[in-house]
C-alpha cells in the first residue's frame, strides 16, 4: 500500500508540475509582422536593419552556420556587396601545395563565420552555456517571432523577494523568468542610416524580422505558390460545377 501511495503522490507531482511552471510564463507581446497571413511579404528595408543588429550584436555569441553570404543577394544586397562583406571576415583554408593551412579573405560561397572555434570554446566563453545557432531559431520556438522579441525586450528588475546569482538576468517573458543571457540591446547602440528609430523595440523588431526570413527564405515563394494553387482549384470547381450542370440538364 505504501509503494501505490508513493506510486501516486509521484504521478500527482508530475500532472502538476507542468501548470506551475507554465503559470510562471507571460505571453510575449503579439506583433503584427509583415510576413503574417497568406499574402504576407518580408520588409526588405527591416531585413537589412536587422542582419545590421545580428551583425553588429547577436554574431558575438551566436552563428547561423545554415546561411552563406550569397544568401543576403534575397533580402537586397547587390553582387559588390555581398563580395564587401564576406571579405571583411578571414577563413581558414588548404592545404595549399606545400601541404599547408592558410588563411584568406571570405567569400561569398562561405558560410557566416562562427564567433567560436567550436563548441567548448563557445561554452567556455559564456560560462558553460552553449548559445544556440540562430538559423533556425524562429522555426525552433512555439510562436517564434513573438517569443524572440519578447525575450529582446523582456529584461527588466528582479522583483525584491527574488534574488539572483550572478550571470543571471530577469526576463518577464522567458519561462522561470531567469536567463543567463545579458541583455543584448540598448537603445542607440547602433546607428541606422534611413532614420528608424534607435530604439530598442525598433532593433528587436528588425532581427525578428531577418532571423525569420533566414528560417524560412523561401517563405514568400511558398505563399504565392499557395495562392496560384487556391485560384486554380476555385476556377476548376467552378469549371467542373458548369460540366455537371450540363450534364444533368435534361435529368428528370
Amino acid at each position: 500500500m505504501r509503494k501505490i501511495a508513493l506510486l501516486s503522490l509521484a504521478l500527482l507531482f508530475c500532472l502538476a508540475a507542468p501548470s506551475a511552471w507554465s503559470s510562471e510564463a507571460v505571453e510575449p507581446p503579439q506583433k503584427d509582422w509583415s510576413f503574417d497571413g497568406p499574402t504576407g511579404t518580408f520588409d526588405r528595408a527591416a531585413l537589412q536593419r536587422g542582419y545590421k543588429v545580428y551583425r553588429e550584436v547577436c554574431s558575438a555569441c551566436h552563428a547561423m552556420k545554415h546561411l552563406a553570404f550569397r544568401n543576403l543577394a534575397d533580402i537586397g544586397y547587390d553582387e559588390g556587396q555581398i563580395k564587401a562583406i564576406a571579405a571583411e571576415y578571414t577563413f581558414v583554408d588548404g592545404p595549399n601545395d606545400e601541404g599547408d593551412m592558410y588563411e584568406r579573405p571570405g567569400l561569398p560561397s562561405d558560410h557566416f563565420k562562427s564567433p567560436f572555434a567550436n563548441d567548448n570554446a563557445a561554452k567556455a566563453a559564456n560560462g558553460g552555456a552553449l548559445p544556440p545557432d540562430l538559423s533556425l531559431i524562429i522555426k525552433a520556438r512555439h510562436d517564434g517571432p513573438n517569443y524572440v522579441y519578447g525575450i529582446l525586450t523582456g529584461y527588466e528588475e528582479p522583483p525584491a523577494d527574488k534574488a539572483l546569482q550572478p550571470g543571471q538576468n530577469w526576463n518577464k517573458y522567458m519561462p522561470g523568468h531567469v536567463i543567463a543571457m545579458a541583455p543584448p540591446l540598448s537603445d542607440d547602440g547602433i546607428v541606422y542610416e534611413d532614420g528608424s528609430p534607435q530604439r530598442i523595440e525598433q532593433y528587436a523588431a528588425d532581427v525578428v524580422e531577418f532571423l525569420t526570413w533566414a528560417s524560412e527564405p523561401s517563405l514568400e515563394s511558398r505563399k504565392r505558390t499557395g495562392v496560384k494553387v487556391l485560384i486554380f482549384l476555385m476556377v476548376m470547381a467552378g469549371v467542373m460545377y458548369a460540366i455537371k450542370r450540363k450534364i444533368w440538364a435534361g435529368a428528370h
